[in-house]
């Protein structure tokens, strides 16, 4: 496939690279640059830039390991970024050309996080095709709780009842363009209390990514009596409201603080996206769920969709000369 090229991203190709996302059935605001490298220092960028005839046709973010290449560690989801024109017998090209390219560069394996089919607002499951095709394994994978918002599901009782108290209790909602008190009065202590760990994004790594996408990242906070009580940070791509954190003090049952919260940005701040996503529930690598976190996020009318991970042993791309008949 002479036509076909592939080039190691590098700051030249930055500008190209996010006007490339603008036009992309499949990006958000995850692959910009700017996002993708606030935590540069953690991973070995190997990002990838598919040419056809010197003309860029698709992106593949991604790091690297020793002898692996993943699809990006540091980003929720990836897999290969295309142009909306982009058909399945030009997928399948360039995917042949990118594996093609990794085997020359002496790498066994790649690894993918699936974006969830529900980001895209066109169809975009070719590379689940291709990944049939090469015999790849599926070593992970996580169920989402997710609304549909053009086809909601009533909030359950208990639910109702939690956004009664949070009227009760004199709770206010309001938009914090400030990280601090959320971090360092609810996120932090509970996550350090409940699992020994701390946020993925530093207090200075989400502050800097607010600054940048302002429009994509929002925090919401409770408040009982100008005291914060819970809150959650959202992203926010075109169709998808997605709750990236999500946290509250020890009286939020009492308070009704998060069903309060969260009825408020279901039913008014997003009402308008497509979907809006709670997240994953999972824990121990996917093999097991937390009961009551599932049964909570079920009770807004969530229900659930799947993110796959896949292994793929780079060497079998050869199968994919054969496909097309």
């Amino acid at each position: 496939m002479e036509e076909y090229t592939v080039v190691k991203y590098s700051s030249l190709y930055c500008k190209a690279w996010n006007d490339f996302l603008l036009n992309s059935k499949n990006a958000t605001f995850l692959f910009h640059r700017d996002f993708m490298e606030y935590h540069a220092d953690r991973f070995e960028d190997f990002s990838l830039m598919i040419f056809k005839k010197g003309k860029l046709i698709a992106l593949f973010p991604a790091n690297k390991s020793g002898d692996k290449i993943y699809s990006h560690q540091g980003l929720s989801y990836g897999g290969v970024l295309l142009k909306d024109e982009t058909k399945l017998r030009e997928v399948l090209n360039i995917f042949y050309t990118l594996l093609e390219f990794l085997d020359k560069k002496h790498f066994k394996v790649l690894e993918v996080k699936m974006l969830p089919s529900f980001y895209t607002l066109l169809p975009n499951q070719e590379l689940n095709y291709l990944l049939f095709v090469l015999n790849a394994h599926l070593v992970k994978s996580e169920t989402l709780s997710v609304i549909n918002q053009k086809n909601p599901v009533p909030i359950s009782k208990n639910r109702l009842e939690g956004c009664k108290r949070g009227l009760k209790t004199g709770l206010k909602v309001i938009e914090e363009t400030d990280f601090k008190s959320f971090w360092n009065e609810i996120l932090i202590p509970n996550l350090i209390k409940k699992h020994q760990v701390t946020p993925v994004h530093t207090l200075e790594e989400i502050s800097y990514l607010k600054q940048k996408f302002p429009e994509n990242i929002k925090q919401f906070n409770v408040y009982q009596n100008r005291k914060i009580v819970a809150g959650a940070t959202m992203f926010l791509t075109e169709n998808v409201a997605h709750c990236q954190y999500i946290s509250g003090n020890a009286d939020k049952n009492q308070l009704g603080s998060l069903d309060f919260l969260f009825q408020h940005l279901i039913k008014n701040v997003f009402v308008e996206k497509a979907y809006f996503d709670f997240g994953s529930s999972n824990e121990n690598d996917g093999k097991n769920i937390n009961t009551g976190l599932q049964f909570w996020k079920e009770g807004f009318g969530a229900r659930t969709m799947v993110q796959e991970f896949y292994s793929i042993n780079i060497g079998n791309y050869h199968a994919l000369k054969s496909v097309m008949l």
